[in-house]
């Protein structure tokens, strides 16, 4: 089982900023393709970006694509999530997930943090 711990959520204004972190403090997080995906109050979980495993490949969704920026620094067994110009519609909580192989798809993520919330204010 590996545990995921999240943080860096937070309230911010329309067209601010945030960064979310996502660590495992008992495992090499690179070994990991990583993702992170939210999920807004009555909506099902979107995933909206991911990072292959010690390669830099990423995908982003349509959704986010353009203001967000997923990133990993090995160095400290951290993966990143930069957010920019949020919207109100980026409110959701934020989970951090991880799995053997890179996907896009956030049915196949194994292991799951316990999420951090994210609200944008208009």
């Amino acid at each position: 089982q590996v545990n995921l711990v999240e943080s860096g959520g937070g309230l911010v204004q329309s067209g601010g900023s945030l960064r979310l972190s996502c660590t495992a403090p008992d495992y090499t997080l690179d070994w990991y393709a990583v993702a992170w995906v939210r999920q807004a109050p009555g909506k099902e979980r979107e995933a909206v970006a991911c990072i292959r495993n010690k390669a830099s490949g990423t995908w982003y969704s349509d959704s986010v694509k353009g203001r967000f920026t997923i990133s990993r620094d090995n160095s400290v067994n951290t993966v990143y999530l930069q957010m920019n110009s949020l919207k109100p519609e980026d409110t959701a909580v934020y989970y951090c997930a991880a799995a053997s192989k890179y996907t896009n798809r956030k049915d196949d993520y194994n292991y799951w943090g316990q999420g951090t919330q994210v609200t944008v204010s208009s």
